[in-house]
């Protein structure tokens, strides 16, 4: 389709779809990085005949993102790019991990290589992790992976680990299992430092764009040159001041304190006629109360970004806010293609179901504090922005908010090829409204498994000395990328997101029943008290050792000594296998998973929407589709206490879980759709890639 689309003060003619790849949270480690002060060679790789500076996989297995297997993701993902005749590839956040200048220095390699190669141009955007903090810092991790499988500590200059260092390669034993090596390679670069690095993927023009500019730029289209853009790039044009309470500058109010200058990568670029590219830093450094504002670089004179996002961007970046306005406004004007980027998401990313998990996790829990609020989510589209690619979450998702003034505003949330499900989304614009959006999986990656032989000596490491906790070793079976990932999440809500995300009580519950016994539970009459059954099971003294954090016991209801409660659970089963019999179901089928598999699978769906349905067991579907439907019956208002009888305990807390899950699975159409940004709407080109049971 030809489209006419204006350039400045002339016309031109674009005579194919423009496609644009958006790949954030890459978390980028360079597995094979070599520290240029000679400080520091990991243990030498058999495969590749190079020394592998890696961390862990006890630390990936902990982490939402995984750091060495990114890097062979990285490559595979842009191959795919090539292959499908991609050119413009966003980055929106979090390409670095920590922004360290021996991973930095890698990435750059790769960018490079096919910018020159194939012709691909990056633009990038920050992410609270690129950089930690707006200046440099010192930085480090103490759980690399070094030689026999032992655990690396490595930290720069000013690190607490590294007392004493100089700033010249240094060596300090300190009594763990290797020497600790200190080196500024692993320091964490600021701005200052990224935007030199990578200064020709966005942060700064290039001759080749039609046009670039920042909210602080001034000239315009009609008086643009590359000379004036390249001088409005440099760091010290790019600095806004910002206030413990608010924007300064000429927003700031009376009162305002503990304010400070600090630099702000937003950007626009039209690297070809007629397509707009609005690349957002949307990382808000709020300035502590008690900061020093004599030395306003000191890294502890902030907080981070991560929590932020744009619930402080309206607030605290009201320049940027006020710029996205008449970027929008001139896009429109002159019918151009404009689709806006960032790390932060600009609507909330649960499907609804916030209030819920806040009611049984937390309010500070399970990452709420990420999501935008309504009224921001509201005021961003009052900007006019229709169309944002977001990253951050690693989620896989697809939100959409209508307001009664007629704005309107999709947030296309890009999943991570570091974790479930690895994917990066592919935009391709039929012309100035009609939008296609494909997610693409990367399940085969070329030398995933490279690392692995690294992995192995460490499990053996970890179970000669007895440790503590061990992972486990099936993950390294795993056939394809894919699959690794999907070991990936089930090993993290083992070791992470259950110990530190879920109530013990509510684990208690989790731990000790199986699909069949929820689902005897649904049907439970009976006055038996939660805290009767704590009595007579132990369960309270069970649940204080867990929230004591000295180890988990858990009960089932098999324990449950009383025969009043024995003949309501019988009664409870003869309803519970009806019911399952009207929907062409056994007990039995509900045995065959338990607690520990439901939660896997709530994160699946958490993480990637309807990418999941895949890796859930497909008999599951239709039963947790029961479970869902028969508590939701159930589900009331009234607080849950200690004299609140069992199975009411247990409805309440379920039936809430099995809601979130239902939600989770269906949200809108996240693989593969259309976009039509001047009706509004969304038009799911994959359809048939849903179950027809899902859960409903």
């Amino acid at each position: 389709m030809a489209v006419m689309i204006a350039c400045g003060v002339c016309t031109s003619a674009v005579a194919k779809e423009m496609k644009v790849a958006f790949m954030p949270d890459i978390h980028f480690h360079d597995v094979y990085g070599s520290f240029e002060d000679g400080s520091y060679q990991g243990p030498k790789n058999s495969k590749s005949g190079k020394n592998a500076t890696i961390r862990s996989m006890y630390a990936q297995l902990t982490s939402t993102r995984l750091f060495n297997e990114n890097y062979f993701a990285l490559i595979a993902a842009l191959d795919d790019a090539v292959a499908r005749g991609v050119k413009y590839v966003a980055l929106p956040g979090d390409f670095s991990d920590d922004g360290q200048p021996v991973n930095v220095r890698g990435l750059q390699k790769i960018l490079d290589r096919y910018n020159k190669e194939h012709g691909i141009e990056f633009f990038a955007a920050p992410g609270n992790h690129d950089p930690v903090r707006p200046f440099g810092r010192p930085g480090g991790k103490s759980d690399f992976l070094g030689e026999d499988g032992k655990t690396q500590r490595i930290f720069s200059k000013g690190a607490k680990e590294c007392l004493g260092y100089d700033g010249v390669s240094a060596v300090i034993d300190a009594g763990y299992e290797l020497p600790t090596v200190c080196s500024e390679e692993i320091r964490e670069l600021g701005y200052e430092g990224l935007m030199s690095s990578l200064a020709d993927y966005g942060f700064s023009p290039q001759k080749s764009n039609v046009y670039w500019e920042t909210p602080y730029s001034d000239y315009n289209q009609k008086s643009y040159s590359f000379a004036k853009a390249s001088k409005a790039a440099g760091y010290q044009k790019r600095q806004y001041e910002i206030c413990n309470q608010g924007t300064g500058g000429e927003y700031k109010k009376e009162g305002y304190t503990s304010c400070m200058n600090v630099p702000d990568t937003s950007y626009l670029v039209e690297p070809t006629p007629g397509l707009w590219l609005l690349a957002i830093d949307a990382n808000v450094y709020v300035p502590k109360a008690n900061a020093d504002t004599s030395n306003p670089e000191a890294g502890d004179n902030y907080s981070g970004s991560g929590n932020a996002g744009y619930n402080k961007m309206l607030t605290h970046k009201q320049q940027v806010i006020d710029w996205m306005r008449d970027v929008v406004k001139r896009a429109e004007d002159q019918d151009k293609i404009l689709v806006t980027f960032s790390h932060f998401p600009m609507t909330e990313f649960y499907n609804g179901a916030a209030e819920t998990i806040a009611d049984i996790f937390g309010q500070g829990n399970f990452q709420l504090k990420r999501s935008p609020r309504e009224d921001v989510s509201k005021a961003l589209a009052q900007t006019g922005i229709k169309l944002h690619v977001g990253g951050h979450m690693h989620f896989n998702d697809t939100g959409v908010k209508y307001y009664d003034d007629n704005t309107f505003l999709f947030n296309v949330q890009a999943p991570s090829m570091a974790a479930y499900v690895p994917a990066y989304k592919l935009l391709t614009f039929k012309d100035q409204q009609q939008v296609e959006v494909e997610t693409v999986i990367l399940d085969e990656v070329p030398r995933f498994n490279e690392l692995f032989e690294h992995y192995a000596k460490e499990w053996d490491h970890l179970k000669q000395i007895d440790a503590d906790e061990i992972w486990n070793k099936e993950v390294l079976s795993a056939k394809n990328y894919y699959e690794f990932t999907n070991w990936h999440i089930t090993e993290l809500t083992r070791m992470r997101f259950l110990p530190e995300e879920w109530p013990c009580d509510l684990k208690q519950m989790l731990f000790a029943l199986d699909g069949k016994s929820m689902l005897i539970l649904s049907q439970l009459d009976s006055s038996i008290s939660n805290e009767q059954i704590a009595t007579l099971t132990k369960g309270q003294q069970a649940i204080e050792i867990c929230q004591q954090g000295e180890g988990e016991t858990y009960f089932t209801p098999a324990d449950i000594n009383d025969p009043e409660f024995a003949q309501a659970w019988q009664q409870a089963s003869i309803k519970a296998s009806e019911l399952a019999k009207q929907s062409n179901l056994t007990l039995d089928d509900f045995a065959r998973w338990n607690g520990f598999d439901f939660a896997v699978d709530f994160y699946r769906l958490r993480n990637a929407d309807e990418l999941a349905f895949k890796d859930i067991e497909k008999q599951r579907i239709p039963q947790y589709s029961l479970l869902a439907q028969t508590l939701a019956k159930d589900l009331r208002s009234k607080p849950i206490d200690a004299s609140s009888a069992f199975g009411e305990v247990f409805k309440q807390r379920f039936g809430s879980l099995f809601g979130i899950l239902t939600k989770f699975a269906n949200g809108n159409a996240s693989r593969h759709f259309m976009i039509d940004l001047e009706k509004g709407e969304l038009t799911d080109l994959a359809p048939e890639l849903k179950r027809l049971d899902s859960i409903n």
